[in-house]
């Protein structure tokens, strides 16, 4: 049993938490919204913190689960950041999608203070996260890894250390990118065989039993053929995860035309007011005027 703060309660961080008390941890957690800490607090114990200086003190682990690099650097960094209240020998767990840089820049910091730190951007979307299905992928340190890895298995199915700092968010980006590239296919071969005139669910049933089938194509089919979007991993998230990509491979000279593209049409997406969509509504641009 550890003692373990979790700050960023959002739709990936409240479930989250709430897997390391039923694992039966000592749970103190912060969220910008504090109501939200509030609400987690009274369904699952524990208690809640004023700021994240205030979470990290006396804490074994710190779990971080924010929006972006700002949002990073301001929750580990700033006047009332993580690293003014932790101690040293604590290890902080960043489960932020954010860039590689990022996270070599917070390592940085950290280690002036004797504080562990591991970039572990996950994978798997709110129902993972729910149902402590995640995948991921980690970054720094592999005996600070060894040391938190049965800890974050109480919400993963999946766990590996990639390598030095970083190395877990361009693992991240690696995902994203297969993630854009599929949703494109999919949607476009349900567009396809509607305007074929094919049951475009039986279609998916046959060719999900062969080298088509996908994560997506299982998940996703059934919604994106009813038109529902109103669930999953939105929109503006996946133009936040790919402006990282994009601008990761500008710096080490990958060529992602396809990424680039898709990127644009989640920009349609957003224009079309979509932001707040799944990632799948890609197929709403196929089917406007249909």
């Amino acid at each position: 049993m550890a003692n373990i703060a979790f700050i960023g309660l959002g739709v990936m961080g409240y479930p989250m938490a709430g897997h390391l008390k039923r694992a039966g941890h000592n749970m103190a957690v912060y969220n910008r919204t504090s109501e939200k800490a509030s609400r987690w607090v009274e369904q699952h114990g524990g208690e809640a913190r004023e700021t994240p200086a205030d979470a990290a003190c006396e804490q074994d682990m710190i779990m971080l689960c924010v929006g972006n690099d700002d949002d990073l650097r301001e929750v580990v960094a700033g006047p009332q950041g993580v690293l003014a209240g932790a101690r040293k020998g604590t290890v902080i767990v960043d489960h932020t999608t954010a860039s590689a840089n990022v996270a070599r820049e917070m390592a940085a910091l950290c280690r002036e203070k004797g504080i562990g730190f591991l970039d572990a951007p996950v994978s798997g979307g709110e129902a993972g996260a729910v149902n402590g299905q995640l995948t991921i992928m980690v970054g720094g340190d592999e005996s600070v890894y060894d040391l938190v890895r049965p800890v974050i298995n109480s919400y993963a199915k999946m766990t590996r250390h990639m390598g030095e700092v970083g190395s877990g968010q361009l693992t991240k980006m690696v995902n994203q990118i297969c993630i854009a590239g599929l949703l494109q296919g999919l949607s476009e071969a349900l567009h396809f065989a509607q305007g074929a005139g094919l049951d475009g669910e039986a279609a998916m049933s046959v060719i999900s039993k062969g080298a088509a089938q996908s994560w997506q194509l299982e998940n996703r089919h059934k919604t994106m053929l009813a038109g529902e979007f109103d669930f999953g991993f939105a929109v503006d998230w996946m133009r936040k995860d790919l402006s990282i990509v994009l601008d990761e491979a500008r710096r080490n000279g990958s060529q992602l035309p396809v990424t680039a593209l898709v990127d644009q049409f989640y920009a349609d997406v957003q224009a079309a007011g979509g932001g707040r969509w799944d990632t799948s509504s890609l197929i709403t641009r196929l089917n406007r005027g249909k």
